[in-house]
């Protein structure tokens, strides 16, 4: 199919007269009998259908000829096809790699290929091969030459996987009327040279002074910086004030320095490993660091933009460690967050104007790392759409040692993205001023289709992975031609040179003002290098904890709330038996009623909103809940409208947002993350399908969630929904794998809690919106319940609601009253002891005066205060027993064990009941499990003779 056949008449334009009297006699022959043309008329029948009437048709000019045989329709059809195979093949023989020519497929361009000569495409109208053409394209052939030079040079296009009409017919104007192509003025072209000499010199005075050390230079793809400059420029202009940008390792240093603003001297300092805080120039933040803090080039920065006639604008660089593409849904994370109003009732106001996310990828890492595509799918989907993203993949054309041909089974390292239909231009990383051109079609892409765009900034690597490699062992032979290839910096002020826009001389002259100005910060930072050691303990307000906050609510506005997200429209009509069940809560504040957790948590959401405080909620079931007990988004059983009473109720004074998530942990939770750290005053939520589900975003819990504080001072109050329970269901959706979250758990890096009743499940979540914007906020972790979510020992009375508060060791009520009686304290936490409460309750006749069960909700930080005090209550007690239903070497019982024992009076015996050492979490068969939950729980209960 022709790239500019949008409608079917059009390949047929230039057809009038005889030439298509021809070629109607030709179709009419064809639908008669297809076997009665030859091969290649067949196949333009196929495709185009039939030629128009001559009232149809277009007029246009012809060749000078008095009748068209079928051979010159053939001709004339050829030629069509060989300016559609230069727009949908040209990439493959294009000028796009500086250090490697393309050698494939010559053959598709040539025009004995298709039976075409000069002389012929002479006669052949302009607009039947490149309707967009400019004045100085007079024939066919110039036409033909135009698209080559357009498609198969410096710059080079895939829009044939665009299937949106509108969005190829635009991107083929662009490229092929040169719209898109920017006409820099002499002071811009010296701006441009004077930026890649301070990117070339940046890294040629650093490998100089600072010999050995790594910095993962940018050289080979130093246009990155100045397209990032331009990239920025131009959204700002359209008043977008914030620009957000994630990276990698390679070449960061450099766009801090230029792109962020950072000072030379704050980079100078960190490989001097001696940072001063008195650095930083108004308007420039390189971040705040953690107490542990990072390497130099895996921090962020915010640069702030104040310039006349333009709108206040952040550029920010997003802190990202060695994980390469993991910062990406982060980074979209931002910038939905910096879209989005959340202070009225509602979905949130989105204005997609507001920010723009950049993201740089790496050519190996693109095609390589799950998280691109995840990253990619949350492009178009209402949850999760920014608008449009920059991607970039600088591509070196190599992945620290390994070959593309090792790494990727793709043509291209772009290719992934083909399927999301975003348009791909590969441009040579050694020619600035395409560089430049595809960044502003990308933008301009961006501001009409509001979609992403790539751009693969095809360069090399000059030097190893980090600059102590010696690249030349595992790649002789490109290191070979690299060595001797020039930068793009000589390249460049050769060419301007050659323009007569500069002299011989002032290329050099620029290069050596750069290397001297460096020279100068570098020798400052050495005259007032600082070797006082950096403190490494977490702040004060870190170390003290959580501050106490009220989390009760009056009685009146809970009953009010209540009756108001019950109160649905006169219009809406609810399923029959969802209706019934949602409105028996409408009794839950009667006398003796009790509210059970589903209820307990739209309350909790209700007053929250009523606070003040934005909501977002994500999760692959979330609206309904993967256990069929939520039902925040109602359906019309006729129309399918839907209805979400958090939006709608009367006293909501701030948004509330509840997406389905695609099937996708990794990316899904990387995004909430980032949205929360961008959005800090919302309660942002997400909740896994079953809770071990969070292993599959393990990268975002080590790197970011548990240790962002510690790192990069990146605070973050993300709320993590993990149900779990041991149900007989099997292994794989018994266990939250509590343990890992536990073993990350330090410094007061999060919380981590399993409740056990409405209740306190209400008071965490109303305690977390508390403290969202204190400097004492940290993530919380909640192994929430799955079969307890309609059990009524879970259900909690109202007063617990409007006088509680949340407890972090909540004690089993009918136990310990005669406390010098109790021999045997059972802790546990979670399920089990609902089982335990169960088994008590069944045998209630028995003397439990021996026995006392506490719960402990809050796992971490560990409640030892309250622990100690339980424990000196029951002065005669001669065990302490951690019951869990995980296996011996999973659940909390690893990290809890020495916590117990370290305040256990002495004398006391400190013992564990539950699942044996185990590889797998839980066991495959029912009826097994419900032997071992049998023996866990009997044991628990039995006295010691």
């Amino acid at each position: 199919m022709s790239s500019k056949g949008h409608k079917a008449e059009e390949p047929w334009q230039g057809f009038h007269g005889p030439n298509l009297g021809v070629a109607i006699e030709l179709y009419e022959e064809y639908s008669k009998n297809p076997e009665a043309v030859e091969e290649d008329l067949r196949e333009l029948f196929d495709i185009w259908g039939p030629p128009p009437s001559e009232n149809e048709s277009k007029p246009s000019a012809t060749p000078d000829v008095s009748a068209a045989s079928p051979n010159m329709v053939r001709n004339f059809v050829n030629a069509v096809k060989l300016a559609d195979m230069i727009r949908r093949k040209g990439h493959l023989v294009s000028d796009t790699n500086p250090i490697f020519k393309q050698s494939g497929y010559p053959q598709i361009l040539e025009l004995s290929h298709y039976n075409l000569t000069e002389e012929f495409l002479k006669q052949v109208p302009v607009d039947m091969i490149c309707e967009h053409a400019p004045a100085h394209v007079k024939n066919g052939l110039d036409a033909i030459n135009y698209l080559k030079e357009v498609y198969t040079k410096t710059t080079a296009f895939e829009f044939n996987h665009v299937h949106d009409m509108e969005e190829r017919e635009w991107l083929i104007k662009m490229v092929e009327s040169g719209m898109y192509v920017p006409n820099l003025t002499k002071q811009q072209r010296l701006n441009l040279l004077t930026r890649l000499t301070q990117v070339e010199g940046f890294e040629k005075f650093v490998h100089r002074t600072f010999v050995g050390a790594k910095r993962f230079s940018i050289e080979g793809l130093d246009m990155l910086v100045p397209m990032l400059d331009e990239a920025v420029r131009e959204v700002v202009h359209e008043g977008t004030q914030n620009v957000l940008i994630g990276m990698a390792h390679r070449g960061r240093l450099n766009v801090l320095a230029h792109t962020l603003s950072k000072p030379y001297k704050m980079i100078f300092s960190e490989f001097l490993h001696a940072p001063s805080k008195n650095l930083d120039p108004a308007g420039v933040s390189a971040g705040i660091n953690g107490w542990t803090g990072d390497v130099k080039y895996h921090l962020g920065a915010d640069r702030q933009i104040r310039e006349e006639n333009t709108a206040e604008a952040t550029v920010s660089l997003a802190n990202n460690p060695s994980h390469l593409e993991f910062v990406s849904p982060i980074v979209e994370g931002y910038a939905r967050a910096a879209q989005e109003v959340r202070t009225s009732k509602g979905f949130p106001e989105q204005s997609v104007t507001k920010a723009y996310s950049v993201l740089i990828h790496g050519d190996a890492a693109f095609p390589g790392q799950g998280i691109v595509t995840e990253t990619l799918n949350l492009s178009r989907l209402n949850g999760y759409q920014t608008g449009g993203s920059l991607h970039i993949i600088a591509n070196n054309n190599i992945g620290f040692t390994t070959e593309t041909y090792d790494s990727r089974s793709t043509t291209y390292a772009s290719d992934p993205a083909k399927g999301f239909e975003i348009p791909i231009v590969h441009v040579n990383a050694d020619d600035p001023e395409a560089c430049l051109a595809a960044i502003h079609l990308a933008v301009q892409y961006r501001k009409r289709f509001k979609k992403d765009f790539l751009i693969d900034l095809i360069g090399y690597r000059r030097f190893g992975h980090n600059e102590m490699d010696e690249p030349a062992v595992t790649q002789p032979a490109t290191y070979n031609i690299i060595r001797k290839h020039p930068t793009v910096r000589s390249i460049y002020a050769n060419q301007l040179t050659e323009k007569s826009v500069i002299d011989n001389e002032y290329g050099d002259k620029l290069d050596k003002e750069t290397q001297d100005y460096l020279q100068s910060q570098y020798d400052d930072v050495i005259a007032n290098k600082s070797n006082q050691p950096k403190e490494m303990s977490p702040p004060d307000y870190v170390v003290n904890g959580l501050p106490r906050v009220k989390t009760s609510v009056p009685f009146n506005t809970l009953k009010e709330i209540n009756e108001d997200l019950l109160a649905w429209p006169e219009t809406f009509n609810a399923n029959v038996k969802l209706e019934k069940i949602l409105k028996r809560r409408l009794q839950a504040f009667e006398e003796n009623a009790k509210i059970d957790w589903a209820l307990a948590e739209t309350l909790a959401f209700a007053t929250i909103l009523h606070d003040g405080t934005p909501i977002r909620l994500t999760g692959q079931d979330s609206e309904r809940g993967t256990f069929a007990h939520r039902h925040l988004v109602l359906h019309d059983r006729e129309t399918n409208e839907v209805h979400t009473p958090l939006q709608t109720f009367e006293k909501a004074n701030a948004s509330f947002a509840v997406y389905n998530s695609p099937l996708s942990e990794q990316a899904v939770v990387g995004f909430e993350y980032g949205y929360n750290v961008q959005a800090p005053e919302t309660l942002v939520l997400w909740e896994a399908q079953f809770g071990d589900f969070a292993n599959g975003a393990q990268v975002m819990f080590d790197q970011w969630i548990s240790a962002g504080r510690a790192k990069w001072g990146q605070k973050s109050g993300l709320v993590v929904l993990l149900p779990h329970g041991y149900e007989g269901q099997g292994p794989e959706h018994s266990s939250g794998r509590v343990e890992r979250f536990l073993v990350l758990a330090a410094e007061n890096n999060w919380t981590i809690a399993n409740c056990t009743s409405a209740a306190q499940y209400f008071h965490i979540l109303r305690r977390q919106a508390k403290i969202l914007e204190k400097d004492s906020v940290r993530p919380l972790i909640i192994m929430t319940p799955k079969s307890l979510l309609r059990n009524q020992v879970v259900a909690s009375s109202h007063v617990e609601f409007t006088e509680g508060e949340f407890k972090p060791v909540f004690e089993q009520e009918g136990l310990g009253q005669k406390p010098e009686q109790v021999e045997r304290l059972i802790l546990c936490s979670g399920k089990i002891a609902i089982d335990l409460a169960d088994r008590i309750e069944k045998n209630s006749d028995q003397n439990w005066d021996w026995l006392h069960i506490a719960r402990v909700e809050e796992l971490y930080p560990f409640a030892k205060k309250p622990i100690r005090e339980l424990f000196a209550r029951f002065k005669n007690v001669k065990e302490i027993v951690w019951v869990q239903e995980e296996p011996k070497n999973m659940g909390a019982w690893p990290y809890i064990e020495s916590r117990i024992r370290e305040i256990t009076p002495e004398g006391t015996a400190v013992s564990y009941i539950g699942r044996t050492h185990r590889s797998s979490p839980a066991e495959g068969d029912p009826v097994a499990h419900k032997k071992e939950q049998e023996r866990i729980v009997t044991e628990s209960l039995t006295r010691k003779q």
